[in-house]
């Protein structure tokens, strides 16, 4: 909207340029305000010079940014327009697909779901490595798993239910959140990045799962690892997941019922604790999912974090944070990203 209102700014004759000159320079620009604000601007020189200090950090991974402002819609990225690997960041979109199949009335959240073997799903599972134990869960409780503790059997079989892959980011993009796919299952993703054959049942479980993938030679895991890394399934853009958490917070994507409950599954995580939530000041809240690959080799494919952050005061922003390829080790990567909302909270005049 911006854009087009700059654009027929310059056609326009002087009298009716003078008469807009105020809305016209205020709205044209990359990242600018699309409505009257009434928190304050980011700043973004001090944004960019910021996180550019830290994306050289991080070197030679790469890092990718989003900012939002979510009252006025003003917007700052860094390597914005970058696909990212999304890892389990893509279980708050897949989270938000579930849940209007319940608000379309095509899903209950106390249905019953009976798993099988052949569902299971590599780690991170606390559902797997509790099979055949527990086999009955509900919709509402797979959810849970999926979303708040990031298990890759509960999101698995919850796509299934709903239709797969192409089904979540065909629902995405009828929503005009265009800069985010899904296109594989856990059990197919987690194998296929690092050079392993086709997930079964004998490798649930962190032990097995990892024994099994010690058997993949090196050489192997380092190439599978380069074409994950150059593959554009299973990624999203920082501006993508911005646009997806502004429509989330606009009631855009579900009933606010549906949407009270995505973001209280998001707020109870427990993962990631080191970082977007270490960065913000305390007495912040923060709804966001997280997404991790296993370094090896000395480097991780992604180290990243996404939300909706309610600073103290009630400003809100929403924030998206990308880590690929860094060889700096798993807590330093942490690092990386609790040092970007720190930036991000300066940046905010």
């Amino acid at each position: 909207m911006a854009r087009a209102l700059c654009a027929k700014v310059a056609n326009m004759r002087l009298p009716l340029i003078l008469s807009l000159a105020s809305l016209a320079l205020s709205a044209c620009g990359s990242g600018s305000p699309q409505t009257a604000s009434e928190t304050p601007r980011l700043n973004m020189p001090q944004l960019t010079t910021e996180v550019a200090q830290i994306a050289e950090r991080a070197r030679p991974g790469v890092l990718g940014v989003g900012v939002m402002n979510l009252e006025s819609g003003e917007s700052w990225d860094f390597n914005g327009e970058r696909r990212f690997p999304m890892q389990s960041v893509f279980k708050a979109p897949l989270g938000a697909a579930v849940l209007a199949e319940v608000d379309a009335g095509r899903l209950k959240l106390d249905d019953p779901i009976i798993l099988t073997e052949q569902e299971l799903s590599p780690p991170k599972s606390p559902i797997a490595d509790a099979y055949p134990g527990r086999r009955d869960y509900t919709v509402r409780e797979l959810l849970v798993a999926a979303v708040g503790v990031s298990d890759n059997t509960a999101a698995d079989v919850l796509m299934k239910k709903i239709g797969g892959p192409g089904a979540v980011t065909a629902w995405l993009v009828g929503k005009k959140v265009e800069e985010i796919r899904v296109d594989r299952y856990e059990r197919q993703l987690q194998p296929d990045s690092v050079g392993m054959a086709s997930f079964r049942p004998a490798w649930k479980g962190t032990q097995a799962y990892m024994t099994a993938f010690a058997s993949v030679p090196p050489e192997t895991r380092r190439k599978a690892v380069a074409a994950y890394l150059s593959d554009p399934q299973d990624t999203a853009t920082p501006r993508g997941v911005l646009t997806f958490l502004d429509k989330l917070d606009d009631g855009e994507l579900l009933s606010p019922a549906s949407k009270k409950l995505l973001l209280e599954m998001m707020t109870e995580t427990t993962t990631g604790q080191d970082r977007l939530k270490a960065g913000f000041p305390a007495g912040s809240r923060l709804a966001h999912k997280t997404g991790t690959a296993r370094t090896d080799l000395g480097m991780n494919p992604a180290v990243n974090d996404v939300g909706i952050v309610t600073l103290p005061g009630g400003r809100r922003y929403a924030v998206a944070v990308f880590l690929s390829g860094s060889t700096l080790g798993d807590a330093a990567n942490e690092k990386v990203v609790a040092d970007v909302a720190r930036a991000v909270t300066r940046g905010i005049r």
